[in-house]
């Protein structure tokens, strides 16, 4: 997944300012860091979106 559609998924499930938090703030535990620091560590963002969604209880047919 290229990282510009990872962050269009991320602004339209989660809207732009709760989604920029989540990236920055919340710790993955299946990560064992945020979304954006496994990204910046080479992390797929599919799997940093499906670990989210994992997370947040996002329907499995938007994954």
């Amino acid at each position: 997944m290229r990282l510009t559609e990872f962050h269009e998924l991320m602004h339209t499930e989660f809207g732009v300012h709760r989604a920029d938090a989540m990236l920055a703030d919340h710790v993955l535990p299946v990560l064992g860091r945020t979304g954006a620091a496994a990204i910046e560590a080479g992390v797929d963002p599919r799997d940093v979106w499906r670990a989210l969604c994992a997370e947040f209880d996002v329907p499995r047919s938007r994954w």
